[in-house]
């Protein structure tokens, strides 16, 4: 599977490429990043063509770091989303940081605001940080406790954005499968973005979710298939530590890939594709080098006996799909 093959998202004609580009990370998470814009620049180099953003990542930072890198491509070279959800105001006198995880944002304040003018609003404030006249799929972020308010107000609005040509695609981005599943049956949805739910830790979004996808023609987006860095050699799951039984599960994981010479980060890049309706996997890179290895790591061959003894091991149910070499 090579990074910049080309998925359309349900029936919407968006295309995005196989491995995308997360931007959370170059947004500051956790760290200050010194050279994001480099990052962005090596990952589109390499062919991940499919940006994902949001104002919540570094309270705008991200948003205006890839604005800075894409003024200068040509529109049509790339495909990018970000999301709605959360407005950004200036703190005011007295008032506390966000603490959100995200290093040297600048002094504003997030609010919640899943109206329909919040939704406008908050795609126009996106659209000046990017530099743009136009995102190609706009998501609802994280909206959990706002569920009624997304089917009166925030749905709305968004497919009257799709209606009017503004965004190509619309969709909702969770770190959750039931609320997700509950959307896609109600509403008219061209992607979800599923953070930590498909991945080699965790499956629960095979239940309900993936099914209801591929009945109503609703494509997805995997991310977090490290879960938060477990997966990825840190201690970390659904950011927090990681209790003793998955660390134990890893450790599994790491001799049944190590017995087939496949890093366990690759493992994990590749495990969604094994579902049809995935379309993309999200990776955030930091730096160039984490840009190239990422890409190398989605790339590397993967013998589907791997697969097999992760199943013949307990480490797979039998009826979670895995990749086959020669599928898209």
């Amino acid at each position: 599977m090579r990074v910049g093959e080309l998925r359309l998202l349900g029936r919407s004609g968006v295309p995005v490429t196989a491995l995308s580009f997360g931007s959370a990370a170059i947004g500051g998470l956790y760290a200050p990043v010194p050279a994001g814009d480099d990052a962005v620049r090596r990952a589109l180099s390499l062919g991940m063509r499919y940006l994902d953003t949001a104002p919540h990542y570094g309270a705008g930072t991200a948003e205006h770091l890839l604005g800075d890198v894409l003024k200068a491509m040509p529109r049509d070279s790339y495909t990018i989303s970000t999301k709605v959800g959360r407005l950004l105001r200036p703190r005011r006198p007295g008032e506390e940081p966000d603490d959100q995880g995200f290093v040297g944002e600048p002094p504003v304040k997030r609010e919640w605001d899943f109206s329909r003018d919040g939704v406008r609003r908050s795609l126009e404030d996106s659209l000046e940080r990017l530099r743009l006249d136009r995102v190609d799929v706009l998501l609802l972020h994280d909206p959990d406790e706002h569920e009624e308010q997304v089917y009166a107000e925030a749905y709305p609005a968004l497919a009257e954005l799709r209606d009017e040509g503004i965004v190509g695609a619309i969709g909702a981005g969770m770190n959750q499968a039931e609320m997700l599943t509950r959307f896609v049956r109600r509403l008219d949805l061209d992607v979800v973005l599923c953070a930590g739910r498909y991945t080699l830790l965790d499956q629960s979004a095979l239940g309900e979710l993936l099914p209801a996808c591929a009945e109503r023609g609703t494509s997805v987006v995997i991310g977090g298939v490290y879960n938060s860095g477990l997966l990825a050699g840190g201690t970390t799951y659904d950011y927090a530590a990681a209790p003793p039984e998955l660390l134990e599960r890893v450790a599994q994981l790491r001799l049944v890939c190590d017995g087939h010479g496949v890093p366990v980060r690759a493992a994990a890049l590749r495990f969604p594709f094994g579902h049809p309706v995935v379309a993309s996997v999200l990776t955030g890179c930091r730096t160039p080098a984490e840009a190239e290895d990422n890409a190398a790591l989605f790339e590397r061959d993967i013998p589907e006996s791997l697969w097999t003894d992760l199943r013949d091991g307990g480490l797979l149910a039998a009826d979670v799909p895995v990749p086959s070499r020669g599928a898209r």
